[in-house]
């Protein structure tokens, strides 16, 4: 039985942006040397023609659904159609669609509007997760049913077809998308140093991260130097959404914490790395 526990001074790398900050101080906290650098930034679509012509088909009661996947994009949603619409109309309209909330940041930007959500996506949120969610509440089918999905900045293809496969007719809704950090050097630099083998593990809380730290590979041509360095690096994943990309890019998933929540993940690595590392390299 491993007895040793806690980060003891190894080098933790997250590609952390708007909490880089909170993720420092948890890597910190367990005696970690943190070495983070932000992959993506947020951009609002302020002018969003897509998001207007849905809330057009809202008000006219064209939705039967609308399933919401975060907390940021619901509010974001309503600020667009807010440009364009009364906020009593979209509460009115959004009240009559039954309303699927992934989890509780999206039923949180609800209550903010006073509405609530006709049924909540339980952990871990997958698009599984929500394709279930729906088919609990709808147990006869959503054939004939008119589904509008609001996107987190990429798209998710598995969770339309899904819909469409059971014969919705779906409408995504995007509200925001990721773009690459301003200034990538400092996620260069990381990569470097991960591709030299001195980081021994990776902390990775969005698979939109992934997306973005494999497109700066492929530019320089390292993926297969990048995946070579992880045999001996521990990749731990935030839950099954970032799991699913890093596998997507035939990447290792070593750690899933109990719960989606970036502390428990911190704290889970700290108490399992040392029996991983020792297990990926004496492999």
């Amino acid at each position: 039985m491993n007895t040793k526990s806690g980060l003891n001074g190894l080098t933790i790398a997250a590609f952390e942006s708007r909490m880089a900050a909170e993720m420092t101080r948890f890597i910190e906290r367990h005696g970690g040397n943190p070495a983070v650098a932000p992959s993506m930034r947020e951009i609002p679509l302020e002018e969003n023609p897509k998001a207007l012509a849905f809330g057009e088909r809202l008000l006219n009661g064209q939705y039967d659904m609308v399933i919401l996947l975060t907390g940021v994009g619901t509010r974001s949603l309503v600020q667009v159609l807010q440009t364009k619409f009364s906020l009593e109309s979209i509460q009115q309209a959004l009240g009559q669609a039954v309303l699927i909330a992934r989890g509780p940041k999206s039923v949180t930007a609800l209550k903010e509007i006073a509405l609530t959500p006709s049924i909540v996506v339980p952990e871990p949120n997958t698009w599984r997760d929500v394709l279930e969610a729906v088919s609990t509440f709808q147990p006869e089918g959503v054939k004939g049913f008119r589904i509008a999905v609001q996107e987190y900045g990429a798209t998710n293809a598995e969770l339309l077809e899904a819909l469409r496969e059971r014969g919705a007719t779906v409408t995504p809704v995007p509200v925001y998308r990721w773009d690459m950090p301003e200034d990538t050097e400092p996620l260069r630099r990381l990569l470097k140093k991960i591709i030299d083998g001195h980081v021994d593990a990776i902390l990775v809380t969005n698979a939109v991260q992934i997306d973005h730290v494999v497109k700066i590979l492929e530019e320089t041509q390292e993926v297969d130097e990048f995946r070579k360095a992880l045999k001996n690096v521990l990749v731990a994943s935030i839950g099954r959404i970032t799991s699913e990309r890093l596998k997507h890019h035939d990447l290792p998933v070593d750690l899933e914490p109990a719960h989606s929540k970036m502390g428990i993940l911190v704290k889970e690595t700290s108490e399992h790395i040392h029996e991983i590392l020792r297990q990926k390299r004496e492999a």
